[in-house]
């Protein structure tokens, strides 16, 4: 079962499959698109993202990005899938816990996975079976209803979230904090380093920011802001044909040296051993 619904004024879509693995590429956009996996079977299944395995348990789902490199090649069960673009849904691109840049598309180096409980999984169950046959409904105000449908999705997503991976002794302002440093490191990780950058945009002091984060997550903003940095390295090395120069000019590192220097001391390989060992295990 697959099922589009496309705005090409807006290059807006809004897809549905229940196999995402056969799917995939038969969407009409695939490029740039935001992806709710949700495993709907009686048994665990496995994809990969950005070359390391995942296990989503029955009745999880994840949030994956345009930035994560997702691969569906070990997943052995059909694994349903809602996808769309930021022109489906975040065109005025609020800021807010349920937009683009809410709690479950922060992080990605944290991948949200969310266990709906026994008590909801109708709720979500009901909710998935009235999102099928809104497709069949193709009038004036369908993408305006389906619209309705994905922000409920991310609206109920988020509301498990915000229970299960957020620490329950943070304030509500205090999580919303975590969101926007997450956020704001993606999209500055390439040219501002120093936590006093971020601190600075939020109104607030590295101490406050670090003593956030010990409460919310063993890792400090500054090894966050690198592991960012090192992550897309990673993923550049991976999954494009760069050499280390062209990378290390695009992570904003002025001298490739400096980059190698950096890269051996987040993975304990130069670049060009992280790419030889890439192919020895191909």
């Amino acid at each position: 079962m697959r099922h589009e619904y496309k705005d090409t004024k807006l290059g807006a879509i809004l897809g549905l499959s229940d196999d995402i693995k056969n799917d995939n590429d038969r969407f009409s956009i695939t490029a740039n698109t935001i992806k709710f996996l949700w495993n709907r079977n009686n048994e665990p299944l496995v994809i990969n993202v950005d070359d390391m395995e995942l296990e989503l348990k029955p009745n999880q789902l994840v949030t994956v990005t345009y930035l994560q490199n997702v691969s569906f090649s070990k997943t052995d069960l059909p694994l349903s899938a809602i996808l769309f673009n930021r022109e489906f849904y975040c065109i005025s691109d609020h800021d807010s816990e349920v937009s683009c840049n809410g709690i479950l598309f922060f992080g990605t180096q944290n991948l949200p996975i969310v266990s709906i409980p026994e008590e909801q999984i109708r709720k979500f169950n009901l909710w998935f079976e009235v999102f099928v046959e809104e497709f069949s409904t193709p009038d004036n105000i369908q993408g305006d209803m389906l619209q309705m449908l994905l922000k409920r999705l991310i609206i109920m997503s988020t509301r498990l979230a915000k229970e299960q991976l957020i620490v329950k002794t943070l304030k509500n302002d205090q999580i919303d904090t975590i969101r926007k440093f997450n956020y704001l490191v993606d999209i500055h990780y390439k040219t501002k380093r120093k936590v006093s950058d971020y601190a600075e945009m939020l109104f607030k002091s590295p101490k406050t920011l670090s003593n956030l984060f010990s409460i919310y997550n063993q890792k400090s903003p500054q090894q966050i802001i690198l592991d960012r940095l090192g992550l897309e390295a990673k993923r550049l090395i991976h999954f494009t044909d760069k050499q280390n120069q062209e990378i290390a000019f695009d992570l904003g590192f002025n001298d490739p040296a400096h980059f190698s220097r950096f890269f051996k001391k987040m993975t304990q390989m130069t670049p060009s051993e992280y790419r030889e060992n890439l192919l020895a295990n191909a």
